[in-house]
C-alpha cells in the first residue's frame, strides 16, 4: 500500500451492571491497556461520548484523551465521536487546543450531531436544531484556532471580538460522523474527514465530495471497524456473544439505527452478529478484507477496532489485540 493508514483502538468505557467492577480499577486497567497497545504497535486511540448511561458510557472523552496522552508518546488520539451540539463550541475549542498542545499535536476532534432526546433535554438543546448547532459549532472551532478574534454571529451562537488562547500549534483535524445521506454530505462539505461507522456510507461520502466541488483525493475516512478478529472467530464470538448482544441492543434502544419503536432488538448474540455490523475474521480474512478496503478507498486514513465489548474483561480484549498486532498489522504495513 502507498497510503499510510493508522490502525487503532476504540473505547466507550462501558461498565454494565451485570459485569460491574469498581470504576477506579476499571479505568486504571484500560488506561494501562492503551499504553501497552502502543508498545504492541497500534497507532491510534479513539474515544466516544454519551451521557446519563447506567453503564457509565464515558461522558468525558477529552479528559480521558489527556490521561491517555500522558501515558503514550506516539499514538494519535481522537474522538469518534463527541456530540458537538450539546457543548459550548468555544469550550470545546479551548480543550481541544490544549490537548493538541500537551500531546505535541497528536489530537484530532471527531464530532457528530447526536440523537438521544434525553441528552438534548438535559443540556437545553433541541433535536430539531442539530444541523445548525453542528454547522455553527464547526465554524466557531475553526475561527477559535486561527489566532484571530472569533467574531461570529449565527442562529445558535454568538462570539464577539475575542481570541481563544492559547491557539494550537498543530490544529486538530475536524472529523464529522453520520450515517444518513444529509449527514454524510455535511461531512464532505464542512469537515476535514468522515467518521465512518462499520463501513456504512463510504460511497456516499466519496460521491458527496464531488457533489460539493471537492476532489476525492482530498477526502479522508476514519473507519470504526466492528470486526471480531481472532484465530478462531466463531469460538471468540461465542465467548463474547452476550457482550456483543448488549452493545448492539443498547444502541438500538437509543435510536442509533432508526426510531427504536421501528427497530426490533436482537433476540440472541447470533442474531446480532449475523445481522448487525459485526464481521467474524481470522487473520487471513482480516488481511484480505482490510487490504481490499484500503485499495478501493485510498482516502482511508485510520481503521480502529473495539478494544473490548461492554463488560468484557481487559484480559479477554488483550487476547484479540495481541493477535491483531502480531498476525494482522505487520501484513498491512
Amino acid at each position: 500500500m502507498t497510503n499510510k493508514v493508522n490502525f487503532g483502538l476504540w473505547y466507550d468505557f462501558r461498565n454494565p451492571q451485570q459485569w460491574r467492577m469498581p470504576f477506579e480499577k476499571f479505568y486504571a486497567e484500560r488506561l494501562q491497556q492503551v499504553a501497552e497497545a502502543e508498545a504492541l504497535g497500534f497507532d491510534s486511540c479513539w474515544l466516544t461520548e454519551h451521557h446519563f448511561c447506567d453503564d457509565g458510557y464515558t461522558p468525558s472523552p477529552l479528559l480521558l484523551a489527556g490521561a491517555i496522552g500522558a501515558r503514550t508518546s506516539r499514538m494519535r488520539l481522537g474522538t469518534n465521536l463527541m456530540l458537538l451540539p450539546l457543548h459550548d463550541p468555544v469550550r470545546v475549542a479551548e480543550d481541544a487546543a490544549t490537548l493538541s498542545l500537551v500531546t505535541g499535536g497528536r489530537f484530532d476532534l471527531g464530532v457528530g450531531i447526536g440523537y438521544r432526546q434525553l441528552e438534548f433535554d438535559q443540556f437545553g438543546r433541541q433535536l430539531s436544531h442539530r444541523p445548525s448547532l453542528v454547522e455553527e459549532g464547526i465554524e466557531i472551532l475553526r475561527r477559535s484556532w486561527s489566532g484571530a478574534p472569533v467574531n461570529f454571529s449565527g442562529k445558535r451562537f454568538a462570539v464577539g471580538d475575542l481570541c481563544v488562547t492559547p491557539a494550537p500549534e498543530h490544529k486538530p483535524a475536524i472529523l464529522l460522523g453520520g450515517m444518513a445521506p444529509p449527514a454524510i454530505e455535511r461531512a464532505a462539505r464542512l469537515a476535514d474527514g468522515f467518521l465512518c461507522t462499520g463501513g456504512l456510507g463510504i460511497d456516499t461520502y466519496m460521491e458527496s465530495l464531488v457533489k460539493v466541488g471537492k476532489s476525492i483525493d482530498h477526502g479522508s475516512i476514519v473507519l470504526g471497524c466492528w470486526a471480531i478478529i481472532a484465530e478462531d472467530p466463531e469460538a471468540e464470538a461465542a465467548r463474547v456473544g452476550e457482550h456483543v448482544l448488549y452493545q448492539a441492543n443498547e444502541y438500538i434502544k437509543w435510536g442509533a439505527f432508526g426510531p427504536p419503536a421501528e427497530t426490533p432488538l436482537f433476540e440472541s448474540a447470533n442474531a446480532a452478529i449475523e445481522n448487525g455490523l459485526y464481521q467474524l475474521w481470522d487473520a487471513e480474512t482480516a488481511v484480505r478484507e482490510l487490504r481490499k478496503l484500503m485499495h478501493d478507498y485510498p482516502a482511508i486514513a485510520d481503521i480502529h477496532f473495539w478494544a473490548q465489548f461492554p463488560g468484557e474483561s481487559v484480559a479477554s480484549g488483550n487476547r484479540r489485540l495481541r493477535y491483531i498486532a502480531e498476525e494482522v498489522l505487520p501484513r498491512l504495513r
